[in-house]
């Protein structure tokens, strides 16, 4: 058998049934959209949703955090069944709950009501979101092909969550609040019947019973730990019972968690991923970047509103650069993470997005729109960078099998790090702010107390005070502010910065091998295809240049110590060549079958 029918063999076993897989993407990234519009789109909506419904202040916290508590919580229960069960399965059965569960929100008459909806629509979204990124996993077997495939899955989720608040602007200010629910299901209706027809199924391993215990103590740990860093973020002190309760709990079912999968033949997620120094630093790096993205975000839209004066539709509109940035990112992603690899790519991320963060320092209490928008396209094109690259490489560490269980830990991490970004990033902005108000002239002691809880409080306590008095404290309150922000963006950066030294773990050069283990356990592929057509091609080390590098190891074992000549050096160049993507787009494969499989094994001759 020529080179080239193997070739083309690989080629067709891969694409499957044809050229859907692009518009598998498609559908993919319309259902993220969805579930990183309604984390956001909810936010502008509050002051409407409490002036009709009258939650109490309790209510009204749960009304908003119930979905991310939730689907953080389920990530990687969801994750791993449907590694089991088939994720397309899990996806469809996502979509149907989460159009459900928006109806009911959109026409909630009591908090109790809409806290139960956002809990379902929070089961929705734990159901989707690893589902997407494990089919794309299974969808896209060539690596340079995924990458461009989560290029585009990446901008996507930056579209949806920063699209979110302008979205919900317009729909508060033109129709009421049950609106921002109530989008969802002409999209949900049309996406579940598109997803039935065009998604493939896929499955992980399915050895032995799935760990029911195992999942659930996952979930409680994951929402205990959540909730105790919401809390933290919220105000709440760190050794109150209502936040180290739930974090000590959470972290307890955590650690047991972990020490029942290492103790079970067939755990739900194979926590060997960890020993991958490239996976442990992609899920290190999601949780540095989102830590600074969200908490930013949320200081920014406080600097923008309650500072500079702006609508709710005008903030969403200042931060759509951002967006836009952060789609170009993903959209060039797959072309640099090929030219200069996920260590320089991540590292020389981190440090563009602290270049732009320290560029804000420079906003004052006057607007400056194009010091904003600058500096904004430099964070939003920076911060994408790394995160895609960050997310690409831990799914290409992941084996096929277990793409489900790495993608929840991939979306628990994101979800981990936007809460630890608000509990970090807020605590050190009220440290940076508080003190400024403390002792204005003509303003009572008590009334500071209270100004310094936040900006919207201290504006409130002025206009009571009034006169003199209620123009110091104004002022003061605006100059402690943006006092405080300067403070919180120089410890941005340094989170920031520190992610770049973690970068450092990351490979230098993408590895582009074909995966050896693509089909799933039926012995077919994500379209169908038949499992001889990929092993065929695919030694035991993944491809013609790995057997290369492996003679290459072994040569350097005999020059080490020989005179002028480093064996380091040669083992490096190994390594290289090993971990190399090509330009070309041809596979790199054996030139017979005969060469990799043994005689009499049955699969028909080409």
């Amino acid at each position: 058998m020529s080179w080239t029918k193997t070739a083309q063999g690989l080629r067709a076993a891969t694409t499957g049934r044809g050229t859907n897989r692009w518009v598998v993407l498609v559908v993919l990234c319309v259902s993220l959209l969805l579930v990183a519009l309604d984390a956001t789109i909810l936010h502008v909506a509050v002051p409407s949703l409490t002036e009709d419904l009258r939650p109490s202040s309790t209510a009204l916290l749960w009304i908003v955090d119930a979905y991310p508590l939730i689907c953080a919580s389920l990530l990687i229960l969801f994750g791993t069944l449907g590694d089991r069960v088939g994720r397309r399965r899990v996806l469809l059965l996502g979509y149907a709950l989460f159009g459900i569960a928006s109806a009911v929100a959109a026409l909630a008459t009591e908090p109790s009501v809409l806290i139960a909806a956002r809990a379902l629509l929070g089961v929705g979204g734990a159901m989707i979101m690893p589902a997407t990124l494990s089919i794309l996993r299974a969808v896209f077997p060539d690596r340079r092909e995924r990458a461009t495939a989560i290029g585009i899955w990446t901008a996507v989720a930056a579209v949806g969550a920063a699209t979110g608040p302008v979205l919900g602007g317009f729909l508060v200010e033109h129709y009421w609040w049950g609106s921002v629910f109530l989008i969802n299901i002409p999209l949900m209706a049309l996406i579940l019947p598109l997803g039935r027809r065009l998604l493939p199924e896929s499955r992980g391993g399915s050895d032995g019973p799935w760990d029911v215990l195992g999942a659930l103590m996952a979930a409680a740990g994951v929402l205990g730990c959540v909730l105790g860093v919401k809390r933290a973020g919220a105000g709440d002190p760190l050794l109150a019972l209502p936040t180290a309760g739930p974090l000590l709990v959470g972290a307890a079912l955590l650690v047991l968690f972990v020490r029942r999968q290492k103790r079970r033949p067939h755990p739900l997620i194979d926590l060997r991923l960890f020993s991958r120094a490239a996976f442990t630093t992609s899920v290190g790096c999601i949780v540095i970047g989102m830590l600074a993205l969200v908490g930013l975000e949320l200081i920014a839209v406080q600097y923008l509103q309650l500072v500079l004066g702006l609508s709710p539709l005008e903030t969403g509109l200042r931060l759509l650069p951002l967006t836009f940035a952060a789609m170009a990112a993903g959209a060039t992603g797959s072309y640099t993470l090929r030219r200069i690899g996920p260590r320089r790519m991540v590292g020389w991320g981190f440090v563009l997005t602290a270049a732009a963060v320290l560029l804000l320092t420079l906003m004052g209490q006057d607007d400056r729109p194009l010091l904003l928008t600058v500096g904004f396209v430099l964070l939003g094109f920076g911060l994408q960078t790394t995160l895609f690259s960050a997310y690409e490489s831990m799914l290409s560490e992941a084996p096929p099998q277990s793409a489900g269980g790495a993608a929840a830990i991939g979306e628990t991490s994101y979800q981990l790090g936007a809460g630890m970004g608000i509990a970090l990033l807020g605590s050190v902005m009220n440290a940076a702010y508080a003190p400024g108000l403390a002792g204005v002239p003509g303003v009572p002691a008590e009334a500071s107390r209270a100004a310094a809880n936040s900006l919207g409080e201290a504006y409130k306590v002025a206009d009571q005070l009034g006169g003199t008095a209620g123009d110091a404290l104004h002022q003061a309150a605006r100059h402690s502010f943006v006092n405080g922000l300067h403070v919180t963006l120089c410890v941005s950066a340094g989170l920031l910065l520190m992610g770049a030294f973690m970068a450092r773990r990351l490979p230098r050069v993408m590895d582009c091998p074909l995966d050896q283990d693509a089909p799933d356990a039926d012995g077919v592929d994500a379209f169908g295809a038949p499992e001889v057509a990929r092993t065929a091609v695919a030694p035991e080390r993944g491809d013609l240049a790995a057997e290369l590098a492996g003679t290459a190891d072994s040569a350097a074992a005999g020059l080490r110590g020989t005179p002028g000549l480093a064996g380091a050096d040669v083992v490096s160049v190994g390594a290289s060549e090993r971990s190399e993507c090509p330009e070309s787009s041809e596979p790199r494969v054996p030139a017979t079958r005969e060469a990799i499989e043994p005689a009499g094994s049955g699969r028909p001759a080409h």
